[in-house]
C-alpha cells in the first residue's frame, strides 16, 4: 500500500521544506513527490511533519499493574502525541531481570501500536543488591538498563553494575536517588513544603547520588545516564563531568521544564513526582542546560496511575503524572511559540538527541530511504487538554485544561497510521 503526505513542511538538512512525502512499503520512497496519486493522499495543509518522537522514558505498567495502564494503552497515548518509539522501563510484574523473562515481556509488547524499546533492570527484581547478567539481557534485546523508580543505594553493587556494563557500549540510566537523604519527603524542601506542613525532599539526594555515580563512571567508562534530572546542582555536576571528558549523558521531563514548586498552591497529587518539582531557580537551570548542551534530550517520564490513587493528596498519592499525549504541545507552546527555543531545537532534543544518545538506528529522521515513522502536528490551531481525549488509562496531569498549539494530526509507524485525529 502507498500513502501520500502532500503539502506538508518539516526540516530537512536543518532547513524548513515543503514536503510531499511518498510511503511504499513501509519506507519513505520520496520527500519531494512529483506523484498525485496513491492508495491513500493524506492533505497535511501545511502542517508541521516530523520524524516519529522518541521517549527513552515511559511507563507501561504490563504486567502486574494493568489497572494503571497497558501496553495497548500505553502505545496508543504516544502515538497520540507523535511518538513512534518509546522506551519501556522495567519495574513491573515479574521484573524482565533473566533472558526467560525478558523475552516474555518482548512477546507482551508486540501488543504495542509503536515500536517499544525494553529496558533490563540493573539489578535482580530492581532491589539493589545483586547485578543482573548484563550479557544475557543484551543478547535478548535488553535496549537499555535502568533501576528507574529507585536508585541503586550500594556503591558496590553500582560499581560492580557499572564494571560490568562498561564494554557493552549501552546506557547504564540511573534514577538518581539516594533514598536515606530523600527524609521521608513528598514535595521539594522549599516554601510550598512549609506552607503545607508536609515534609520535603532535600535536593541534595539527587545531587549526591549522581556525584558518586559521576566518580565511578568516570573510574570504569561506562556510558551513564542520567534519568530526569531536576536541580541546578545536578546540571552543574554534570556539565563539569562531560568537560572533564565523562561518558555522560542526561534527560529533562517537560514538567522540570514547565513547572516549580511556587506553582503548588494546595494538597494537589496531581502535582506530586519524583524527582519532584524544585525550585524556580532549579526550573530556569533545566532550560538553560537544555540549551546549552548539558542536558541532552526530552523524555517524558509517562508515569500514569489510576483517579482514586492520585486523590489521596501528597502523603499518601504515588509519584508520577502521564505525559505522552501532552509533551510536544505544551513545550511547543510555551517555548517555540514565544521565541525561547527554535522548532528546530524542540525537535532534535524529542527525535534526533535520543536516537543519538541511544544508537538508535533507522528511526529519528525523515531520509528517503528509511523507515516511515512520522509525525504530523497542527501549528496554526490551539485547543483545550481534555483528559477525555487521552488515550492512556491515567489521567494524572496538572495540565488539563490548558490551551495549547501543537496538536498531533497523524502519527505513522513503518508506513502504518497508528494515529489519526477525528
Amino acid at each position: 500500500m502507498s500513502i501520500l503526505l502532500k503539502n506538508g513542511q518539516g526540516y530537512v538538512d536543518q532547513k524548513l521544506t515543503k514536503l510531499n512525502i511518498l510511503i511504499e512499503n513501509q519506507h519513505i520512497t520520496d520527500l519531494n513527490s512529483s506523484v498525485t496519486s496513491a492508495d491513500q493522499v493524506i492533505d497535511l495543509q501545511q502542517a508541521l511533519v516530523t520524524p516519529g518522537l522518541i521517549d527513552v522514558h515511559v511507563h507501561l505498567r504490563e504486567p502486574g499493574f494493568t489497572n494503571k495502564e497497558t501496553i495497548k494503552t500505553g502505545s496508543a497515548a504516544a502515538a497520540h502525541g507523535g511518538f513512534t518509539t518509546i522506551g519501556a522501563m522495567a519495574n513491573l510484574n515479574p521484573t524482565p531481570d533473566t533472558p526467560k523473562r525478558f523475552t516474555n515481556q518482548l512477546d507482551l509488547n508486540t501488543k504495542g501500536s509503536v515500536k517499544i524499546k525494553q529496558y533490563a533492570p540493573v539489578t535482580r527484581d530492581r532491589k539493589g543488591a545483586a547485578v543482573v547478567d548484563f550479557k544475557a539481557l543484551k543478547s535478548v534485546g535488553a535496549f537499555a538498563f535502568s533501576d528507574d523508580g529507585a536508585g541503586v543505594a550500594d556503591s558496590q553493587v553500582m560499581f560492580t553494575a557499572m564494571q560490568k556494563m562498561a564494554d557493552l557500549n549501552m546506557p547504564l540510566c540511573d534514577h538518581a536517588q539516594d533514598m536515606q537523604l530523600t527524609q521521608g519527603g513528598v514535595i521539594n524542601a522549599g516554601s510550598a513544603a512549609q506552607r503545607l506542613a508536609v515534609p520535603g525532599v532535600n535536593k541534595v539526594s539527587e545531587t549526591a547520588q549522581i556525584a558518586r555515580n559521576l566518580v565511578l563512571a568516570q573510574t570504569t567508562g561506562v556510558h551513564y545516564h542520567v534519568c530526569h534530572v531536576s536541580t541546578k546542582e545536578s546540571i552543574e555536576l554534570i556539565r563539569i563531568a562531560k568537560k572533564s571528558g565523562v561518558k555522560v549523558t542526561c534527560e529533562v521531563t517537560p514538567h522540570h521544564l514547565l513547572l516549580d514548586d511556587t506553582m503548588i498552591a494546595q494538597d494537589d497529587a496531581q502535582l506530586k513526582m519524583n524527582p519532584p518539582l524544585r525550585s524556580a531557580e532549579d526550573r530556569m537551570a533545566c532550560v538553560a542546560g537544555l540549551m546549552d548542551g548539558t542536558i541532552d534530550l526530552i523524555a517524558t517520564d509517562h508515569a500514569p496511575h489510576t483517579d482514586q490513587e492520585k486523590q489521596q493528596g501528597f502523603l499518601k498519592s504515588p509519584n508520577g503524572i502521564v505525559g505522552s499525549e501532552t509533551a510536544f504541545a505544551l513545550l511547543y507552546t510555551k517555548f517555540v511559540k514565544t521565541g525561547i527555543w527554535s522548532l528546530n531545537n524542540l525537535i532534535g532534543w524529542m527525535s534526533i538527541a535520543p536516537k543519538r544518545v541511544f544508537q538508535l538506528t533507522n528511526v529519528g529522521q525523515l531520509k528517503q530511504g528509511d523507515l516511515a515513522d512520522i509525525a504530523v502536528f497542527d501549528l496554526n490551531h490551539s485547543e483545550k487538554i481534555d483528559a477525555a481525549k487521552f488515550l492512556s488509562k491515567g489521567h494524572n496531569s496538572p495540565f488539563i485544561g490548558q490551551q495549547v498549539f501543537g496538536k498531533t494530526i497523524l502519527t505513522l509507524v513503518d508506513g502504518q497510521i497508528v494515529y489519526r485525529r477525528g
